[in-house]
């Protein structure tokens, strides 16, 4: 039973799914050139991090291609998240504020599952192709060994930073429930957490790190994993065997954003619209 429901579930949401997609298709043109903008806007900041290296050639040891591997994990987990999770972004402002929330929750479908379908953006495949480049020119550069292992503990460090990312959007969410609205706080753990997370977390401060590995697990999910990858050992002395387990916070920190979730849903009352 619950394995029928689970994969009615999937259905739905690429229902849902396709019809997003094919509402952006309507308009080729218009796909194209967000697509393109959100591929030229987050090349900036390669250019950016190029020019630091170029300058100074490495940074407390650290070189250019390990960071491109850094960058390239932590944008693709970003894009992914951000182009499942636009519902719970838009939530308070499109949704609660006009009462077209209330017609999520007439329908027999998990309201979560129907915001994750709501607004699947395309243009966010621009982030993800930049992404895509970064690593395999971070995998030329360092000279990276994708061995079966190497690639199975990469993809898992990407699943667990979906799961993060997008735990941190339905947060947002919530928090619409109390405040009628997306507080722009959730932008600093989304967009800042892509910033420093593209960087080593050894380059932070103690109580930064700390933060960044027990508060907002970003380290469990892109810093130990690419350490793994590059067969690195960790500055600031964790085991290797760290990075092939650690992965697991993001969904464990998913899973308690759905808990506030749903403690969230369960306050709402209806607009009466």
């Amino acid at each position: 039973m619950a394995r029928s429901r689970s994969m009615g579930n999937a259905r739905l949401f690429l229902r849902f799914a396709a019809a997003s997609i094919a509402g952006q298709a309507r308009y080729p043109a218009s796909a194209l050139m967000l697509t393109t903008g959100q591929f030229l806007a987050t090349g900036i900041e390669v250019v950016a991090i190029w020019a630091l290296f170029d300058r100074f050639g490495s940074l407390q040891g650290w070189r250019l291609g390990e960071v491109a591997l850094f960058y390239g994990l932590v944008h693709a987990m970003f894009a992914l998240a951000d182009m499942l999770g636009r519902g719970f972004d838009v939530l308070g402002t499109e949704l609660l504020r006009t009462g077209a929330f209330d017609r999520l929750l007439l329908r027999p479908r998990p309201v979560a599952l129907q915001l994750m379908g709501h607004d699947l953006r395309l243009s966010r495949l621009g982030r993800l192709l930049q992404a895509g480049l970064v690593l395999a020119f971070g995998s030329v550069q360092a000279g990276i060994d994708w061995t079966p292992a190497a690639i199975a503990v990469a993809v898992f460090a990407v699943a667990g930073g979906v799961a993060l990312f997008l735990g941190i959007l339905v947060l947002q969410g919530a928090l619409a429930f109390w405040t009628v609205e997306s507080l722009e706080i959730a932008n600093v753990f989304t967009y800042g957490g892509v910033e420093a997370g593209q960087y080593p977390m050894a380059l932070y401060a103690r109580w930064f790190r700390r933060l960044l590995t027990f508060g907002v697990p970003l380290a469990c999910v892109a810093y130990y994993p690419a350490l793994w990858v590059l067969g690195r050992a960790d500055p600031l002395g964790a085991p290797a065997w760290v990075g092939a387990v650690s992965p697991l916070a993001g969904f464990v920190f998913l899973g308690l954003a759905f808990g506030v979730w749903r403690l969230g849903l369960r306050r709402y009352a209806s607009s009466g619209s």
